[in-house]
């Protein structure tokens, strides 16, 4: 196996496990409160979006907007969106998340990034020093690449 094989495989398990243990917290987060990734995601893009419509929604989740509006409901009924009619045209809904929205998604992420922390923690001063330069050279070479 040559050395960029053997750096690509040691590059891929470690992308393997922080995506399983950053997310692990974070999806049992959201079936505890009830909520599918797709509500997650949704509250992701009110979140960054401030407000969007249905369909903006729908497209940006992949589903129909018939599907989109079934999982609005539940959130509404969550108290995590508010959705009202937008003044230009009342046939179109605005949605907007909601103060306790935006708190689920502050304790999502906390729970997401607290393994992170844990493990930063497990590293010594030296470690700590030799990741972060690694970690800022993919950086540079990942934006020289875009």
């Amino acid at each position: 196996m040559s050395d960029n094989d053997q750096f690509l495989a040691t590059f891929q398990e470690w992308i393997d496990l922080f995506m399983h243990r950053s997310m692990r917290r974070f999806i049992q987060y959201a079936r505890k409160n009830n909520l599918s990734l797709s509500m997650m995601g949704a509250l992701f893009h009110l979140h960054k979006q401030e407000k969007a419509g249905v369909g903006d929604l729908g497209e940006h989740l992949g589903v129909t907007s018939a599907a989109a509006s079934q999982m609005l409901d539940r959130l509404v009924q969550q108290e995590l969106i508010q959705r009202t009619e937008n003044p230009d045209d009342r046939r179109l809904k605005h949605l907007v998340i909601t103060p306790k929205g935006c708190q689920v998604l502050e304790e999502s992420m906390q729970l997401r990034q607290s393994w992170l922390a844990e493990l930063a923690e497990s590293l010594t001063i030296e470690e700590r020093q030799l990741v972060k330069s690694a970690f800022n050279l993919l950086i540079t070479k990942a934006q020289l690449s875009e």
